[in-house]
Protein backbone atom coordinates (compact mmCIF):
# COMPACT_ATOMS: atom_id res chain seq x y z
CA UNK A 1 0.00 0.00 0.00
CA UNK A 2 1.15 3.51 -0.97
CA UNK A 3 2.17 5.36 2.47
CA UNK A 4 0.64 8.67 2.71
CA UNK A 5 2.81 10.90 4.57
CA UNK A 6 2.57 14.73 4.20
CA UNK A 7 5.72 14.48 1.77
CA UNK A 8 4.08 11.47 -0.62
CA UNK A 9 1.32 12.14 -2.71
CA UNK A 10 -1.53 9.54 -1.98
CA UNK A 11 -1.61 8.88 -5.83
CA UNK A 12 0.92 7.86 -7.64
CA UNK A 13 2.21 9.95 -10.61
CA UNK A 14 3.94 7.13 -13.11
CA UNK A 15 0.38 5.25 -13.25
CA UNK A 16 -1.70 8.79 -13.16
CA UNK A 17 0.70 8.97 -15.97
CA UNK A 18 -0.24 5.53 -17.64
CA UNK A 19 -4.34 5.84 -16.98
CA UNK A 20 -3.38 9.36 -19.20
CA UNK A 21 -1.87 7.71 -21.85
CA UNK A 22 -4.79 4.73 -21.68
CA UNK A 23 -7.60 6.96 -21.85
CA UNK A 24 -5.85 9.11 -25.37
CA UNK A 25 -4.48 5.79 -26.80
CA UNK A 26 -6.49 2.72 -25.96
CA UNK A 27 -9.95 4.94 -24.14
CA UNK A 28 -10.21 7.35 -27.24
CA UNK A 29 -7.86 6.49 -29.83
CA UNK A 30 -7.83 10.18 -30.58
CA UNK A 31 -7.10 11.23 -34.17
CA UNK A 32 -4.10 13.84 -35.68
CA UNK A 33 -6.51 16.64 -35.82
CA UNK A 34 -9.31 15.64 -33.86
CA UNK A 35 -10.55 18.24 -31.01
CA UNK A 36 -11.03 16.82 -27.53
CA UNK A 37 -13.96 17.60 -25.30
CA UNK A 38 -13.18 17.48 -21.60
CA UNK A 39 -15.81 17.17 -18.72
CA UNK A 40 -13.79 16.98 -14.63
CA UNK A 41 -14.31 17.82 -11.39
CA UNK A 42 -12.00 20.26 -10.44
CA UNK A 43 -10.51 18.00 -7.98
CA UNK A 44 -8.96 15.78 -10.82
CA UNK A 45 -7.20 18.70 -12.12
CA UNK A 46 -3.75 16.25 -11.44
CA UNK A 47 -5.24 14.12 -14.41
CA UNK A 48 -6.65 16.54 -16.63
CA UNK A 49 -3.30 17.94 -17.20
CA UNK A 50 -1.72 14.86 -17.58
CA UNK A 51 -4.66 13.59 -21.01
CA UNK A 52 -4.90 17.51 -21.93
CA UNK A 53 -0.82 16.99 -22.21
CA UNK A 54 -0.73 13.56 -23.78
CA UNK A 55 -3.94 14.32 -26.21
CA UNK A 56 -1.56 17.21 -28.09
CA UNK A 57 1.46 14.72 -27.85
CA UNK A 58 -0.97 12.96 -30.16
CA UNK A 59 -2.01 15.63 -32.43
CA UNK A 60 -5.32 16.52 -31.05
CA UNK A 61 -6.31 20.08 -32.49
CA UNK A 62 -7.66 21.67 -29.27
CA UNK A 63 -8.76 20.39 -26.12
CA UNK A 64 -11.71 21.81 -24.29
CA UNK A 65 -12.39 21.12 -20.51
CA UNK A 66 -15.46 22.33 -18.93
CA UNK A 67 -14.89 21.74 -14.66
CA UNK A 68 -17.55 20.54 -12.28
CA UNK A 69 -17.31 21.51 -8.45
CA UNK A 70 -19.05 20.02 -5.46
CA UNK A 71 -19.25 23.12 -3.33
CA UNK A 72 -20.93 25.30 -6.49
CA UNK A 73 -23.18 22.38 -6.74
CA UNK A 74 -24.40 22.41 -3.29
CA UNK A 75 -24.40 26.32 -3.19
CA UNK A 76 -27.22 25.99 -5.76
CA UNK A 77 -29.66 23.48 -3.52
CA UNK A 78 -29.17 26.06 -0.53
CA UNK A 79 -29.41 29.46 -2.23
CA UNK A 80 -31.29 28.51 -5.69
CA UNK A 81 -34.86 29.99 -6.10
CA UNK A 82 -37.23 26.99 -6.68
CA UNK A 83 -37.91 27.85 -10.51
CA UNK A 84 -34.18 27.43 -10.78
CA UNK A 85 -34.15 23.83 -10.09
CA UNK A 86 -36.83 23.26 -13.90
CA UNK A 87 -33.88 24.80 -15.49
CA UNK A 88 -30.90 23.53 -17.40
CA UNK A 89 -27.77 24.63 -19.52
CA UNK A 90 -29.48 23.83 -22.67
CA UNK A 91 -26.58 26.18 -24.75
CA UNK A 92 -24.00 24.17 -23.11
CA UNK A 93 -25.42 20.57 -24.39
CA UNK A 94 -26.43 22.43 -27.84
CA UNK A 95 -22.81 23.51 -28.22
CA UNK A 96 -21.76 19.80 -27.05
CA UNK A 97 -23.88 17.81 -29.96
CA UNK A 98 -22.56 20.65 -32.13
CA UNK A 99 -18.86 19.75 -31.52
CA UNK A 100 -19.96 15.99 -31.72
CA UNK A 101 -21.48 16.42 -34.70
CA UNK A 102 -18.37 17.66 -36.22
CA UNK A 103 -15.88 14.70 -35.02
CA UNK A 104 -15.40 15.97 -31.97
CA UNK A 105 -14.40 13.04 -29.10
CA UNK A 106 -16.02 12.98 -25.82
CA UNK A 107 -13.81 12.32 -22.48
CA UNK A 108 -15.64 12.37 -18.93
CA UNK A 109 -13.51 12.02 -15.52
CA UNK A 110 -15.81 10.99 -13.14
CA UNK A 111 -15.07 11.37 -9.15
CA UNK A 112 -17.59 12.85 -7.63
CA UNK A 113 -18.80 12.29 -4.63
CA UNK A 114 -21.96 9.79 -5.37
CA UNK A 115 -23.33 10.66 -2.63
CA UNK A 116 -23.29 14.59 -2.90
CA UNK A 117 -27.19 15.11 -2.95
CA UNK A 118 -27.82 12.50 -0.21
CA UNK A 119 -29.47 15.27 2.22
CA UNK A 120 -30.78 17.68 -0.24
CA UNK A 121 -34.32 17.41 -0.82
CA UNK A 122 -35.41 14.48 -3.04
CA UNK A 123 -37.92 16.43 -5.34
CA UNK A 124 -35.53 19.40 -6.11
CA UNK A 125 -33.14 16.57 -6.83
CA UNK A 126 -35.91 14.79 -9.43
CA UNK A 127 -36.46 18.27 -11.01
CA UNK A 128 -32.93 19.54 -11.36
CA UNK A 129 -31.99 16.10 -13.06
CA UNK A 130 -35.43 15.94 -15.29
CA UNK A 131 -34.53 19.45 -16.51
CA UNK A 132 -30.51 18.26 -17.46
CA UNK A 133 -31.66 15.01 -19.12
CA UNK A 134 -34.06 16.70 -21.17
CA UNK A 135 -31.64 19.77 -22.21
CA UNK A 136 -28.34 17.01 -22.47
CA UNK A 137 -30.40 14.60 -25.07
CA UNK A 138 -29.24 16.24 -28.42
CA UNK A 139 -25.70 15.03 -26.87
CA UNK A 140 -26.61 11.87 -25.11
CA UNK A 141 -27.86 11.05 -28.35
CA UNK A 142 -24.72 11.78 -30.54
CA UNK A 143 -23.10 9.56 -27.65
CA UNK A 144 -25.56 6.97 -27.25
CA UNK A 145 -25.70 6.53 -31.13
CA UNK A 146 -21.85 6.04 -31.33
CA UNK A 147 -21.53 9.11 -33.43
CA UNK A 148 -17.97 9.72 -32.16
CA UNK A 149 -15.23 8.14 -30.24
CA UNK A 150 -15.86 8.41 -26.45
CA UNK A 151 -14.22 7.82 -23.48
CA UNK A 152 -15.05 7.54 -19.29
CA UNK A 153 -12.08 7.32 -16.95
CA UNK A 154 -11.74 8.00 -13.39
CA UNK A 155 -9.80 9.85 -10.57
CA UNK A 156 -9.70 9.38 -6.89
CA UNK A 157 -11.39 12.50 -5.44
CA UNK A 158 -11.31 12.65 -1.55
CA UNK A 159 -14.86 12.70 -1.07
CA UNK A 160 -15.37 9.93 -3.02
CA UNK A 161 -12.48 7.84 -1.33
CA UNK A 162 -13.95 8.97 1.98
CA UNK A 163 -17.36 7.69 1.35
CA UNK A 164 -15.81 3.83 0.00
CA UNK A 165 -13.11 3.74 2.96
CA UNK A 166 -14.93 5.60 5.53
CA UNK A 167 -12.98 4.13 8.00
CA UNK A 168 -9.56 5.30 7.06
CA UNK A 169 -7.54 8.83 7.47
CA UNK A 170 -8.39 10.86 3.89
CA UNK A 171 -4.93 10.46 2.23
CA UNK A 172 -4.67 6.67 3.06
CA UNK A 173 -8.77 6.99 1.36
CA UNK A 174 -7.13 8.23 -1.45
CA UNK A 175 -4.31 6.27 -1.99
CA UNK A 176 -6.60 3.01 -1.48
CA UNK A 177 -9.06 4.10 -3.76
CA UNK A 178 -6.31 4.75 -6.52
CA UNK A 179 -4.72 1.72 -6.37
CA UNK A 180 -8.28 0.19 -7.02
CA UNK A 181 -8.92 2.35 -9.59
CA UNK A 182 -5.14 1.76 -11.65
CA UNK A 183 -5.92 -2.08 -10.92
CA UNK A 184 -9.28 -1.66 -12.55
CA UNK A 185 -7.94 -0.05 -15.41
CA UNK A 186 -5.10 -1.89 -16.18
CA UNK A 187 -2.29 0.70 -15.42
CA UNK A 188 -0.86 -0.64 -12.81
CA UNK A 189 1.25 -3.62 -15.72
CA UNK A 190 4.34 -3.04 -17.57
CA UNK A 191 2.79 -2.52 -20.76
CA UNK A 192 -0.94 -0.77 -20.27
CA UNK A 193 -1.96 -0.27 -24.03
CA UNK A 194 -0.83 -4.37 -24.69
CA UNK A 195 -3.11 -5.16 -21.39
CA UNK A 196 -5.75 -3.50 -23.04
CA UNK A 197 -5.36 -5.42 -26.38
CA UNK A 198 -5.15 -9.02 -24.93
CA UNK A 199 -8.33 -7.63 -22.73
CA UNK A 200 -10.14 -6.59 -25.69
CA UNK A 201 -9.34 -9.73 -27.38
CA UNK A 202 -11.09 -12.20 -25.05
CA UNK A 203 -14.29 -9.54 -24.42
CA UNK A 204 -14.42 -9.66 -28.92
CA UNK A 205 -14.44 -13.73 -28.45
CA UNK A 206 -17.57 -13.55 -26.02
CA UNK A 207 -19.12 -11.18 -28.15
CA UNK A 208 -18.65 -13.56 -31.17
CA UNK A 209 -20.19 -16.51 -29.14
CA UNK A 210 -23.01 -15.08 -28.65
CA UNK A 211 -23.44 -13.28 -31.56
CA UNK A 212 -23.24 -16.83 -33.45
CA UNK A 213 -25.88 -18.59 -31.07
CA UNK A 214 -28.36 -15.87 -32.29
CA UNK A 215 -30.66 -16.30 -28.93
CA UNK A 216 -34.15 -14.91 -29.10
CA UNK A 217 -33.77 -14.37 -25.16
CA UNK A 218 -32.00 -14.85 -21.77
CA UNK A 219 -33.42 -16.12 -19.09
CA UNK A 220 -32.02 -15.16 -15.61
CA UNK A 221 -32.56 -17.61 -12.10
CA UNK A 222 -31.12 -17.09 -8.88
CA UNK A 223 -32.42 -15.92 -5.65
CA UNK A 224 -35.47 -13.50 -6.32
CA UNK A 225 -34.85 -13.28 -9.65
CA UNK A 226 -36.80 -15.17 -12.50
CA UNK A 227 -36.68 -13.00 -15.28
CA UNK A 228 -36.68 -13.52 -19.07
CA UNK A 229 -35.29 -10.99 -21.47
CA UNK A 230 -36.42 -11.24 -24.65
CA UNK A 231 -33.40 -9.19 -27.09
CA UNK A 232 -34.53 -7.14 -29.86
CA UNK A 233 -34.41 -8.45 -33.32
CA UNK A 234 -31.64 -7.83 -35.32
CA UNK A 235 -29.59 -7.02 -31.78
CA UNK A 236 -25.46 -7.73 -31.87
CA UNK A 237 -23.47 -8.51 -28.79
CA UNK A 238 -20.63 -5.82 -28.17
CA UNK A 239 -17.60 -5.75 -25.76
CA UNK A 240 -14.70 -4.10 -24.79
CA UNK A 241 -13.47 -1.97 -27.84
CA UNK A 242 -15.93 -0.87 -30.92
CA UNK A 243 -15.63 1.39 -33.94
CA UNK A 244 -17.79 4.93 -34.02
CA UNK A 245 -20.10 5.99 -36.74
CA UNK A 246 -16.55 8.26 -37.68
CA UNK A 247 -14.59 4.98 -38.09
CA UNK A 248 -12.63 5.47 -35.02
CA UNK A 249 -12.11 2.25 -32.66
CA UNK A 250 -12.34 2.89 -29.25
CA UNK A 251 -12.94 1.22 -25.70
CA UNK A 252 -15.63 3.57 -24.08
CA UNK A 253 -15.61 2.48 -20.83
CA UNK A 254 -12.37 2.00 -18.55
CA UNK A 255 -12.11 -0.09 -17.20
CA UNK A 256 -15.22 -2.60 -18.68
CA UNK A 257 -15.32 -6.19 -18.41
CA UNK A 258 -18.85 -6.66 -19.73
CA UNK A 259 -20.86 -7.75 -23.31
CA UNK A 260 -23.71 -6.04 -23.98
CA UNK A 261 -26.64 -5.94 -26.15
CA UNK A 262 -30.12 -4.41 -26.72
CA UNK A 263 -32.88 -5.98 -25.37
CA UNK A 264 -36.67 -6.01 -26.96
CA UNK A 265 -38.40 -3.40 -25.49
CA UNK A 266 -41.71 -5.25 -25.30
CA UNK A 267 -40.32 -8.55 -24.32
CA UNK A 268 -39.09 -8.84 -21.00
CA UNK A 269 -41.07 -10.91 -18.21
CA UNK A 270 -40.97 -11.69 -14.78
CA UNK A 271 -38.90 -10.41 -11.70
CA UNK A 272 -35.66 -9.25 -10.52
CA UNK A 273 -33.56 -8.64 -7.44
CA UNK A 274 -30.71 -6.40 -7.56
CA UNK A 275 -27.49 -7.97 -6.25
CA UNK A 276 -25.66 -5.03 -5.24
CA UNK A 277 -26.80 -1.39 -4.04
CA UNK A 278 -27.33 1.56 -7.10
CA UNK A 279 -26.20 4.59 -5.90
CA UNK A 280 -27.76 7.32 -8.40
CA UNK A 281 -27.65 10.96 -7.88
CA UNK A 282 -26.94 11.35 -4.00
CA UNK A 283 -28.91 8.41 -2.92
CA UNK A 284 -28.13 4.70 -2.31
CA UNK A 285 -31.15 2.35 -3.81
CA UNK A 286 -30.53 -1.11 -2.11
CA UNK A 287 -32.28 -4.24 -2.30
CA UNK A 288 -34.38 -3.37 -5.63
CA UNK A 289 -37.06 -5.56 -6.17
CA UNK A 290 -39.19 -5.00 -10.03
CA UNK A 291 -41.77 -6.94 -11.76
CA UNK A 292 -42.47 -7.03 -15.37
CA UNK A 293 -45.30 -7.27 -17.54
CA UNK A 294 -45.00 -6.48 -21.51
CA UNK A 295 -41.50 -5.03 -21.03
CA UNK A 296 -42.96 -2.76 -18.75
CA UNK A 297 -42.25 -2.39 -14.94
CA UNK A 298 -45.33 -2.32 -13.32
CA UNK A 299 -43.71 -2.63 -9.47
CA UNK A 300 -41.23 -1.43 -7.86
CA UNK A 301 -39.59 -1.75 -4.21
CA UNK A 302 -36.69 -0.91 -2.63
CA UNK A 303 -35.57 -1.25 1.03
CA UNK A 304 -34.10 2.20 1.16
CA UNK A 305 -34.52 4.84 -1.81
CA UNK A 306 -37.86 3.70 -3.15
CA UNK A 307 -39.24 6.94 -3.08
CA UNK A 308 -35.82 8.34 -5.54
CA UNK A 309 -35.99 4.65 -7.71
CA UNK A 310 -39.96 5.23 -8.35
CA UNK A 311 -38.98 9.22 -9.34
CA UNK A 312 -36.46 7.64 -11.77
CA UNK A 313 -39.14 5.23 -13.67
CA UNK A 314 -41.46 7.90 -13.55
CA UNK A 315 -39.04 10.04 -15.83
CA UNK A 316 -40.60 9.25 -19.16
CA UNK A 317 -42.56 6.18 -20.60
CA UNK A 318 -39.25 4.82 -21.64
CA UNK A 319 -37.67 5.11 -18.09
CA UNK A 320 -39.73 1.65 -17.11
CA UNK A 321 -38.28 -0.73 -19.87
CA UNK A 322 -34.74 -1.77 -20.82
CA UNK A 323 -32.28 -0.48 -23.06
CA UNK A 324 -29.35 -2.65 -22.04
CA UNK A 325 -28.32 -6.16 -20.86
CA UNK A 326 -24.96 -7.29 -20.07
CA UNK A 327 -23.18 -10.20 -18.95
CA UNK A 328 -19.89 -9.87 -16.71
CA UNK A 329 -18.27 -13.20 -15.14
CA UNK A 330 -18.33 -12.86 -10.94
CA UNK A 331 -14.66 -13.40 -10.67
CA UNK A 332 -14.03 -10.14 -12.51
CA UNK A 333 -11.29 -8.32 -10.88
CA UNK A 334 -13.99 -5.65 -9.83
CA UNK A 335 -15.88 -8.12 -8.01
CA UNK A 336 -12.68 -10.24 -6.93
CA UNK A 337 -11.54 -6.75 -5.36
CA UNK A 338 -15.15 -6.62 -2.85
CA UNK A 339 -15.41 -3.10 -2.47
CA UNK A 340 -18.31 -1.68 -3.76
CA UNK A 341 -17.36 1.59 -5.45
CA UNK A 342 -20.74 3.52 -5.64
CA UNK A 343 -20.02 4.64 -8.89
CA UNK A 344 -21.68 2.54 -11.84
CA UNK A 345 -18.59 2.64 -14.08
CA UNK A 346 -17.43 0.46 -11.70
CA UNK A 347 -19.95 -1.67 -9.94
CA UNK A 348 -21.47 -2.58 -13.32
CA UNK A 349 -18.15 -4.37 -14.19
CA UNK A 350 -18.58 -6.52 -10.81
CA UNK A 351 -21.89 -8.40 -12.28
CA UNK A 352 -24.14 -8.89 -14.98
CA UNK A 353 -26.56 -6.07 -15.35
CA UNK A 354 -29.39 -4.54 -16.98
CA UNK A 355 -30.08 -0.81 -17.76
CA UNK A 356 -33.06 1.39 -17.54
CA UNK A 357 -33.58 3.70 -20.33
CA UNK A 358 -32.15 4.37 -23.56
CA UNK A 359 -30.83 1.99 -25.88
CA UNK A 360 -27.67 1.84 -28.09
CA UNK A 361 -27.95 1.73 -31.70
CA UNK A 362 -24.71 0.25 -32.53
CA UNK A 363 -26.15 -2.70 -30.48
CA UNK A 364 -27.76 -3.54 -33.81
CA UNK A 365 -26.55 -5.25 -37.10
CA UNK A 366 -26.01 -2.62 -39.10
CA UNK A 367 -26.82 -0.37 -36.25
CA UNK A 368 -24.89 2.84 -38.01
CA UNK A 369 -27.23 2.82 -41.06
CA UNK A 370 -30.66 2.38 -38.74
CA UNK A 371 -32.83 5.24 -38.59
CA UNK A 372 -34.87 6.15 -35.29
CA UNK A 373 -38.07 4.80 -36.36
CA UNK A 374 -36.16 1.35 -37.57
CA UNK A 375 -34.50 0.73 -34.25
CA UNK A 376 -37.94 1.38 -32.32
CA UNK A 377 -39.54 -1.16 -34.85
CA UNK A 378 -36.52 -3.54 -33.97
CA UNK A 379 -37.69 -3.21 -30.51
CA UNK A 380 -34.77 -0.85 -29.51
CA UNK A 381 -36.16 1.23 -26.35
CA UNK A 382 -35.66 5.62 -26.26
CA UNK A 383 -35.97 7.57 -23.12
CA UNK A 384 -33.84 10.48 -21.68
CA UNK A 385 -32.21 8.16 -18.97
CA UNK A 386 -29.71 5.18 -18.91
CA UNK A 387 -29.08 3.78 -15.67
CA UNK A 388 -27.18 0.28 -15.11
CA UNK A 389 -27.76 -1.74 -11.88
CA UNK A 390 -26.66 -5.02 -10.84
CA UNK A 391 -28.60 -8.49 -10.67
CA UNK A 392 -26.10 -10.79 -10.79
CA UNK A 393 -23.85 -13.15 -8.21
CA UNK A 394 -21.85 -16.33 -8.14
CA UNK A 395 -26.08 -17.50 -7.21
CA UNK A 396 -27.39 -16.35 -10.41
CA UNK A 397 -27.62 -18.93 -13.69
CA UNK A 398 -28.34 -17.79 -17.17
CA UNK A 399 -29.73 -19.52 -20.25
CA UNK A 400 -29.57 -18.62 -23.82
CA UNK A 401 -33.21 -19.32 -25.62
CA UNK A 402 -33.41 -20.54 -28.83
CA UNK A 403 -36.40 -19.15 -31.36
CA UNK A 404 -37.86 -23.05 -31.18
CA UNK A 405 -37.67 -22.78 -27.01
CA UNK A 406 -34.18 -24.69 -26.75
CA UNK A 407 -32.28 -24.00 -24.13
CA UNK A 408 -28.05 -23.58 -23.87
CA UNK A 409 -26.18 -23.27 -20.82
CA UNK A 410 -24.51 -19.12 -21.10
CA UNK A 411 -23.29 -19.18 -17.46
CA UNK A 412 -24.00 -20.89 -14.20
CA UNK A 413 -23.30 -19.24 -10.98
CA UNK A 414 -22.34 -16.20 -12.05
CA UNK A 415 -19.36 -17.54 -14.58
CA UNK A 416 -19.15 -18.68 -18.30
CA UNK A 417 -20.59 -21.60 -19.00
Amino acid sequence: MTSASPNHHPVDHAKLEKLAEVAIKVGLQLQAGQDLLMTAPVAAMPLVRLITREAYKAGAGLVSTFYSDEETTLARYEYGHDASFDRAANWLYEGMAKAFSNNTARLAISGDNPMLLSSQDPNKVARANRANSAAYKPALEKISNFDTNWNIVSYPNPSWAKLVFPNDPEAIAVAKLAKAIFSASRVDVEDPVAAWAEHNANLHKRSAWMNGQRFAALHFQGPGTDLTVGLADGHEWHGGSSTAKNGITCNPNIPTEEVFTTPHALRVEGHVSSTKPLSHQGTLIDNIQVRFEGGRIIEAKATRGEEVLNKVLDTDEGARRLGEVALVPHSSPISASGILFYNTLFDENASCHIALGQCYSKCFIDGAKLSQEQIKAQGGNSSLIHIDWMIGSDKVDIDGINADGSRVPVMRKGEWA
